[in-house]
């Protein structure tokens, strides 16, 4: 495994110890099977990683909104802090999906996914290289676009 992958794999075991085991291990009142858990996620949690990062968009996209839904659930739009956007999940998801449930971000939210700053995103979209939207921000799929199209991978 790279230490791409390693990084991914690594962000992933945690948030899935935090978001899911620990609750579940508190509410089982520290029940042994937790452990068998907590075996099944590292194992797997490299290859969601590996699907994520090179496997074909159909799986990298399966993977990746399964994980969200997962970690992230909520009655309202998937919308996670903008530093959020600078993780190796961030930049994974930014990479192969975009923005997973906005069509437009801010200037913020696009220069953390493409590693710029604010000014940067602005400069860009001045020159007609990433696509603004009509409602404010740029298209999350132009900034999508942009990562691949420079082969950006800055997880």
């Amino acid at each position: 495994m790279s230490p791409v992958d390693e990084e991914l794999a690594g962000q992933l075991i945690r948030l899935i110890d935090i978001r899911l085991l620990d609750p579940l291990e508190i509410l089982v009142d520290g029940h042994h099977a937790v452990d068998s858990l907590r075996t099944v996620v590292h194992e797997r949690a490299r290859t969601w990683a590996t699907t994520m990062l090179s496997g074909d968009d159909q799986a990298a996209y399966a993977v990746i909104v399964r994980a969200i839904s997962t970690l992230y659930p909520g009655d309202g739009p998937f919308n996670p802090p903008v530093e959020w956007w600078r993780t190796p999940l961030g930049q994974v998801v930014a990479r192969r999906v975009g923005h997973p449930t906005a069509e437009s971000v801010s200037y913020a939210v696009a220069g953390a996914m493409l590693g710029i700053t604010r000014q940067g995103v602005h400069d860009l979209a001045s020159r007609g290289k990433l696509a603004r939207h009509p409602e404010g921000g740029v298209r999350s799929a132009a900034v999508r676009d942009r990562l691949v199209q420079e082969g950006t991978r800055r997880v």
